[in-house]
């Protein structure tokens, strides 16, 4: 795949990824992987447990760097760490709930009092094209507490529950909402995940899916379409470069650089359309 600066006439602006829950899920696993070795990208992270915090920052390349904060609504909470750390929330699970499936209880091993930390309230943020949040049930409360921060974002990739996982979680439903109000449309989903619920069992497999759609790794919100024009010109050309490089969303891609064409007299557009075409993507 080439990169979208290759067919810029400038070198590409700076471009802010912030990442809340930052916990590796494996070396090229992060949703942002094709943008981190691009020019002018910087990745800043938020993961509060402390040694999956070192253990980015130990294999952070130099434009990334990983802060151990809790981000949520800044007011103290309790922190559920679960027996998959990957699972830990400041939001209880929903043991009823969950023991209704097979294999997808979330055992609680310590309970701890936290200081969150609103995006908005912090100072090593200077600006964020792409955000991205996986906090088990608490993405809406950091959403409330960076709002300031969120009319600069381009794009929102979150996760999201559609049954409450976690005791007093806001759901999907509620997210869309939020996200809906300060200027988001949903673009698509990312893994949606189900799981059986008892007492079925598919092919002598748990873990297989079945009817119940639970979580989606992750809904992805894109600045509106028919909004595009007002935005300021260099983001609109992160946008295209995330869309193009995280989602290969090559048709609303254009559409971005046509509203550049459109407002800055550039030809981006008919440049990407002919490289996508001599086969390039």
């Amino acid at each position: 795949m080439f990169d979208l600066h290759e067919i810029l006439d400038q070198p590409p602006p700076p471009l802010t990824v912030v990442d809340v829950g930052a916990a590796s899920m494996g070396e090229g696993t992060d949703p942002y992987e094709n943008l981190v070795r691009q020019p002018g990208v910087n990745v800043i992270g938020f993961e509060p447990n402390q040694e999956a915090c070192a253990k980015r920052n130990a294999g952070a390349r130099p434009n990334q760097r990983y802060l151990p904060y809790f981000i949520g609504d800044g007011a103290p909470h309790r922190f559920y760490q679960c027996a998959n750390p990957l699972t830990s929330s400041l939001y209880e699970p929903n043991h009823p709930l969950l023991d209704k499936f097979q294999n997808l209880s979330l055992p609680v091993t310590g309970v701890s009092s936290v200081q969150t930390v609103r995006l908005d309230d912090i100072g090593e943020i200077d600006d964020c094209d792409f955000l991205k949040l996986d906090i088990q049930g608490a993405e809406l409360d950091a959403i409330n507490g960076g709002q300031a921060l969120l009319q600069n974002v381009m794009v929102v990739h979150t996760e999201v529950e559609f049954i409450p996982m976690y005791q007093g979680q806001p759901l999907f439903g509620d997210v869309d909402v939020k996200l809906r109000e300060l200027g988001f449309l949903l673009h698509k989903f990312d893994k949606i995940f189900s799981r059986q619920m008892k007492p079925l069992i598919v092919n002598n497999d748990p873990y297989s899916p079945f009817s119940q759609i639970i979580f989606a790794e992750a809904a992805i919100y894109v600045r509106n379409f028919m909004a595009f024009d007002a935005l300021p010109v260099h983001k609109r050309i992160n946008l295209a470069r995330i869309l193009h490089s995280v989602y290969g969303s090559y048709d609303l891609c254009a559409v971005a650089l046509e509203s550049i064409d459109r407002t800055a007299g550039m030809k981006m557009r008919d440049r990407y359309l002919e490289r996508l075409t001599r086969g390039g993507a």
